[in-house]
Parts: C-alpha cells; structure tokens; sequence
C-alpha cells in the first residue's frame, strides 16, 4: 500500500506529541512501570520517545550520510532532573517542534541515511509517526489512560511493520524472524471497524521465500479479529490476543509464533 502523505507524518508527529505531553502532564506517576515494556518507568519511556525524535531529527536536518551516534545528539537524554514533569513537557514540547520544522522543510525525498534500506527524510517522518504512536500507548496504558489513533494512521503502521519484517528477512536471515519462513501458513488481520475505502484486513503469508503480505479479505490459517485500534496493539505486542475486544479464530499457536518473532520495539 502506499504511504501517507509527509505532510500528513508530520501532523501526526506534533499531534501525537501534544497527546504525549498531556500524558506526562497528567499528574501519572512517572516512576511506575510501564505494564507494556516492564524494563522502563514511564519516564523512561518518554525519554526514550523524545531522544528517538531528536536522533531522527538531527540525522535529517545534517543529511547524514550515515549513522549518527546517539551521543552525538544535543539533549538526546531530556532534562537533568528526574521525575521534573514541567521539565519533561518543555523538553518535549521543544522536541516535537524541532522535528516537524526538519521533516517539513526538508520534504519526502531528501537523501538522508536510514536502517530499512530507505534513504530518504520520508522514511524518517513514517517511521517516527509511528514510534510515537505506539510507544504513546505504551505511555497511555501505564497511566491508565484511554487511546486512540486515527484510522489511516494505524493501517499504515501494520503496513509499516509488514515492510520491516520482510526487511529485516532479506537483510538479517540470522534473525529470529528467520523462523517464520516456509512455514506454509498464514495470518489474516481483520479491523472490524474499517469502511471499504480503509481496506483493513492484512493477508500475511509464510512461504518458502519469506513472509509476503497484502491487504484483503481472505480465508488464512488464523484470523485476528477486532476494531482496528485493538488490532494494531496486539499485533505491536501491546494487548493480549484474550483482551475482550479481539478475537482469534483458528490456530492460535501460529499468531504467538509470530508475535514471539516480529518484534522490534
């Protein structure tokens, strides 16, 4: 499927922003965990959030010809101060202006080094369009707060992460996502919830070449099922397969293979 327009990454980059900050300026506890990667407190995770956009950021705004080194990045790390909320909203408020600036004058084609084989600024507005938008539900779920996504925007990251796995099957064949070729099976996601002109339904194949994907309604191995913002969080590892809005029909067991395989953040 085609891509958004960059004009419209870079709307949701400072829309997806302004919804972190109302996060983090929530009165949620900053130091609790985050359910949805237990390795980080939820000011962790922002940080984390914030210094990806400021990496990403420099990188196209320099036109590196290679990868930057995070270090090299000014105020990649946020505020000096932990658990300062004002700090961490200003950081971030000035993070997200910063970024949208770069992608916007820089526009969809200009030669910048990227990791998925794409060597453009547009691979950098999509990718972080939806770095924040998933890692914003991480931050949402561990305040207990509820979220939402826009509908183009969430179909494009299923997209987005197809086009990663069967990147990373071409370039990484040591990967563990290695194991998911020749398996002979396949996996249909299915928003319940998407209108015809959306198309929200996924066929991904395991073949003998590799993972191959379309969008479209057809009969596979196993069926994820449920409004397309429950589908995307599960298929991001976000939501179990048992939360109450999805259901799974078939063989289970190859959806938490693949879940188990194509994870990459």
């Amino acid at each position: 499927m085609t891509p958004l327009a960059h004009d419209r990454y870079c709307d949701e980059i400072a829309h997806q922003i302004v919804l972190l900050r109302q996060v983090v300026s929530s009165g949620a506890d900053l130091s609790g965990t985050v359910p949805t990667c237990p390795d980080w407190s939820l000011e962790e995770l922002v940080r984390h959030t914030g210094g990806a956009l400021r990496w990403a950021e420099l990188m196209v705004r320099t036109r590196a010809a290679e990868e930057v080194a995070e270090e090299q990045v000014p105020g990649v790390a946020g505020p000096e101060a932990a658990g300062d909320a004002a700090a961490l909203d200003a950081w971030l408020a000035e993070t997200g202006e910063r970024i949208v600036a770069t992608l916007r004058e820089a526009g969809p084609d200009a030669k910048v080094w990227g990791w998925a084989g794409i060597q453009t600024s547009g691979f950098w507005a999509r990718r972080m369009t939806h770095e924040i938008t998933v890692h914003r539900a991480d931050a949402a779920l561990a305040a207990g707060l509820p979220y939402e996504v826009a509908p183009e925007v969430a179909a494009d990251a299923i997209d987005e992460w197809l086009q990663i796995v069967e990147y990373v099957q071409r370039t990484e064949p040591q990967d563990v996502v290695g194991e998911l070729v020749g398996l002979g099976r396949s996996i249909h996601l299915h928003a319940t919830d998407g209108g015809p002109d959306l198309n929200a339904e996924w066929l991904v194949e395991l073949t003998e070449g590799g993972v191959r994907w379309r969008r479209g309604h057809e009969k596979a191995t196993v069926a994820l099922r449920g409004p397309l913002t429950f589908v995307l969080l599960a298929f991001y590892r976000r939501l179990p397969l048992d939360a109450k809005e999805l259901e799974v029909l078939g063989e289970r067991e190859l959806l938490e293979f693949w879940l188990e395989r194509a994870t990459f953040g």
